[in-house]
């Protein structure tokens, strides 16, 4: 590309002052004054910027410059497109630098335990990340019982709270208290499992409760309803999972 333009190669050929010029481009964005025949107001520009690096190499210099720049970034992943998991956005490289200026708004409408909730949920899909490399060298029977809970619960998360249909109406969109209610409930679950298990408790058995197949399904509930069936459920899944613990302590 520098060749081409005639002037001196940067990084893997692209012109030394790349960062720069994306600076600028970026730096548009903010708050801004409208100059209108109706009177100066202002307003806000916001700028999406599309990368598509060369074999989704993410270390390619537009997207490492482009990364050192914005405070958000969605790292599409294709390999969640072909398991047909919308939106497609990888979880572990995405991040946010907007988290610690949101979290006052946060606590103030959701409660402190949103952000926390948010913060453990990522702790397991991390966890889950490294566990799968275990996974894929000696099987998932080799784990123990506390690190398969840990699998179970970040598939929940992947695939009962983090994918989305676009078809469905309630599930293109939820609102917040929705989706701190279905976080709450995963998290719970997770919680009162691991207890569960420490008392000797079956996995098996812990992961064949009815409450399972109504998380997989809560997406689907209608707006004017999940808050009394969310209920129902957290209630149901307490009893269901008690009643397991209470089976594994008379076995023991």
């Amino acid at each position: 590309m520098s060749g081409r333009l005639e002037e001196m190669p940067g990084e893997e050929g692209y012109p030394a002052y790349l960062a720069s010029r994306r600076a600028q481009f970026y730096e548009r964005a903010g708050a801004v004054e409208c100059i209108t025949s109706q009177g100066d107001r202002r307003g806000s520009l916001t700028a999406v910027g599309a990368v598509s690096p060369p074999g989704g190499d993410l270390s390619e210099p537009v997207s490492q410059a482009t990364m050192r720049i914005v405070k958000v970034f969605w790292a599409l992943d294709s390999s969640l497109a072909y398991r047909r998991h919308f939106p497609a956005i990888n979880w572990l490289n995405s991040y946010s630098l907007y988290l610690d200026s949101l979290k006052p708004w946060y606590d103030e409408h959701l409660g402190r335990q949103f952000m926390m909730n948010r913060d453990k949920a990522m702790s397991i899909l991390q966890e889950e990340s490294s566990l799968n490399e275990i996974v894929q060298l000696v099987g998932k029977d080799s784990l123990s019982a506390n690190d398969q809970l840990t699998l179970e619960t970040a598939k929940m998360l992947r695939e009962d709270f983090l994918q989305q249909n676009g078809f469905l109406e309630v599930d293109w969109y939820s609102n917040y208290d929705r989706q701190d209610k279905m976080l709450g409930m995963i998290l719970d679950y997770d919680q009162r499992c691991r207890a569960a298990i420490a008392k000797g408790a079956d996995f098996t058995a812990l992961t064949a409760i009815p409450f399972r197949e109504k998380m997989g399904r809560a997406k689907t509930v209608p707006d004017s309803e999940y808050a009394a069936v969310y209920a129902d459920m957290a209630r149901e899944m307490a009893q269901e999972i008690d009643a397991v613990a209470a089976k594994g302590g008379e076995d023991a």
